[in-house]
This record gives C-alpha cells, structure tokens and sequence, in this order.
C-alpha cells in the first residue's frame, strides 16, 4: 500500500532539512528530484567496493561491474517497454534530443524538409532543430496550441504536409503541465511518414511511458528527474532507426577495429554511442532509480500527484492576486504569478519561507509569446510531496506582496 509517510523516509534531503531557518518545503521537482538512499548506496557502494571500468577489464571485479552496466539497461528498458539494445545511455535528455537530431536527422534531412515543433518545447528539443536545420536546409514550423496551450492531435493534422519529415514534441509540456496524446500524435506523424521524436524528460518519472504500445520512433529523458543521479540519461531509439543514426562522438568503446588506412568499423548500437568511459555510478545509480520507482508504482505516483495538484490548485484559485496558466493541468505542474510582481523576486520571498520553487521561462522561451509574459513561477509536485507542503506553499503566497519582495533585498 502506498504510504507518502513511509515513502518520505527513503529520502534523506526529506530529513529535518531547512532553508532560510524553515522548515524545507522542496517544490522544484521538475528541475530535478531528491535521490532514496537506494540510489545514494548504488553510486557510493561503486566508489567504494567497485571501482574499475566497464567494458574493458579481463578480470572477475571489471566482469561483475561491466554485468550490472547492462544489468541496468535491462531495468530502463522494463521501465519504459522495450528491448535492451534499444536504450542509449547519454549524458542527459539534452544529449539524448541533440543526438537524435544531429545523429539522425541531420543525416536525413534535406533542403525544404520541415521539422514541426511546438511552441512548448523546452530549449532541448528546439535548438537542435534549429541548428539542423540551418546546417541542412530544412525548415522549421510549429504545431499550433489550443487556447488554453495544449498540443493536440486536431492541430498537429493542420500542421503536417508532405514536406513534414520529423514531428518533436514534449510528452509533458515542462511549463503548462499538460499531458499530449502521444500515442495518437505519433500515429499522425507516421501516417504523413514522419519520424516522432518525444522529450519525455517531464513524463517518464511520472507515468508509465510504452514505447512500444505508443511506436514511437525516439524518446529522451534525464536520470535526475526521476530519483537518479545527475549527468545520466537516456535516449530510446527504434533499433533499426538507431542503426541509421550516427554518433557524435567517437572513441574507445564505441568501434569494432580501425586501420591506419582510416577504415573504420563502428560497433552496433547502442554501443557505438558510447564512446570513452561512461559515468559507471550515474547508471547504476539509475538501474537503482528505475528499481525504486518500480516498486512505488506509477499508478501510486499519478494518483498521489493529481490529488496534491487538486489539492493545491483549488487553495490558490482563492488567491485573487495569483494568476494561475494552467488550471486544468494533469500533472503536478503548477504554474503562477503574483500580479504586479516579478517572478524571480516571488520566488526569492518564497525561498525565506523554505520554499523551493522555480521562476523565469523555464527554458521555454518560446512560450512567452503564447504566455504573454516573459516569466512566471513553477511548483513541480512529485510522490514524496504532502498536503502540508501545498499549505505552506499558499500560506506564503498569501503574503506575497511588493512591500515585503522588496523588503528582502533592502
């Protein structure tokens, strides 16, 4: 049975923590998440009873490490559907998209080829596109947003023309909160015979994601977000697109044999991708993360994250001086500003009351022009929150004034 009490104690940032001599109220999930002491022992019990390289050593310690390296893409590819030489591990969902684009799409694109995108996308899944695309000559255009800011199928069939070759869209807008339909969206996409590239930065650590059910042809997303450890990541490719795809970065590891002839004979995926020596602890600290995660159980995080969002939404929709974009949102995401006041000083006042949350675009720069600000404040829930950290949040909006934002910097 799921327990948050129980579940808060796996987590050591969780223990009588303070910031600014308050309790510590930890909002800012979508940036990155606190770590269970599972994942902390994956990594230090690497430093300190496993240390050697993966990959490369003939003896029983190099053999048991290199083992559990794999043992660890097994347990990403159990988590989101898939098979094992399908998983890439990178340094992060931003390598994962920027391979992806120049790795395949770079390759395949050509002089009026469009890639569609939206106007949600984080700076990850935009600025590849944009430099593939000055690179190769392709066109960039955009899926338009519904009213209230969501990507849907409705839209994403206005946008596709036969000139459309990659579709990049968010599985969860990072911003609005909103959850697409992947599935059908991708399904869109095939059928104008279009690749879909998904970030899944903001949706794998909160929902089940099946590569498979849904066919998606790339995915992303970033170990730290979902109670791993930071500079690892994924990038799912369909084996036989990741086959097509170039790596970007050669070296030991990655190839078969070279000669002094230049003639050079790359492995297979996923190891091509793999060049030099990978951050051994951060994967086997995400085989732990995705062991936990597991055992917690998506349906329990869902549900647990859509009551505190409920919850949390319906105390501040009583605030009269907060504006609240995303109301209607499925995921933990809250996004709000207090009129008249400038999101980052929101959050510094927020910050003396212990509370962790995050201001400015987000890295969504784009989006401000749908927005109509440049900036606003984000609270990002996830399993370990409680209702008493939504109260705190409220409680110091509550107080959130210009004479006091101003008063903690005079």
């Amino acid at each position: 049975m799921f327990s948050v009490e129980e579940i808060r104690k796996d987590f050591p940032m969780l223990d009588n923590k303070t910031m600014s001599g308050k309790p510590l109220v930890y909002l800012d999930n979508g940036a990155t998440t606190f770590k269970p002491y599972s994942v902390i022992e994956a990594v230090t019990n690497y430093y300190t009873n496993q240390t050697c390289n993966a990959h490369r050593g003939d003896y029983q310690l190099a053999a048991d490490v290199s083992a559990q390296y794999e043992e660890a893409r097994d347990a990403v590819a159990k988590l989101i559907h898939c098979q094992s030489k399908e998983v890439v591990f990178t340094s992060g969902a931003s390598m994962s998209l920027n391979l992806a684009a120049y790795g395949y799409g770079q390759k395949n694109l050509q002089k009026g080829d469009v890639i569609l995108i939206t106007e949600a996308e984080h700076a990850s899944n935009v600025l590849p596109w944009f430099r593939v695309a000055e690179v190769t000559g392709a066109v960039v255009e955009y899926i338009p947003l519904t009213d209230e800011g969501r990507v849907t199928p409705e839209n994403l069939k206005k946008a596709l023309h036969d000139k459309v070759k990659i579709v990049a869209f968010a599985a969860v807008s990072n911003v609005l909160g909103y959850v697409n339909d992947v599935k059908e969206l991708v399904r869109l996409a095939h059928e104008q015979g279009a690749k879909a590239v998904v970030d899944g930065a903001q949706a794998v650590p909160h929902m089940e994601v099946n590569v498979s059910e849904w066919d998606i042809d790339f995915l992303a997303f970033s170990a730290h977000k979902m109670c791993g450890p930071t500079g690892v990541g994924v990038l799912y490719g369909k084996y036989n697109l990741l086959e097509e795809t170039d790596p970007f970065m050669l070296g030991g590891g990655a190839n078969a044999r070279f000669d002094m002839c230049g003639n050079v004979q790359l492995k297979h995926a996923p190891f091509k991708f793999e060049a030099g020596t990978p951050p051994i602890e951060g994967v086997l600290g995400l085989k732990a993360a995705c062991e936990y995660i597991m055992s917690v159980g998506y349906e329990n995080i869902s549900r647990h994250e859509h009551e505190l969002r409920t919850y949390l939404t319906d105390q501040i929709k009583k605030l009269d001086h907060v504006i609240l974009y995303n109301p209607n949102a499925e995921t933990g995401i809250v996004t709000f500003n207090v009129r008249k006041i400038f999101s980052q000083d929101v959050a510094s006042y927020l910050g003396t009351k212990g509370i962790c949350v995050r201001s400015g675009s987000h890295c969504a720069k784009i989006l401000v022009n749908f927005l109509k600000t440049s900036d606003t404040v984000r609270a990002s829930l996830y399993f370990y929150n409680t209702k008493e950290d939504c109260d705190a949040l409220v409680e110091a909006l509550k107080t959130t004034t210009i004479e006091n934002c101003v008063g903690i910097f005079f």
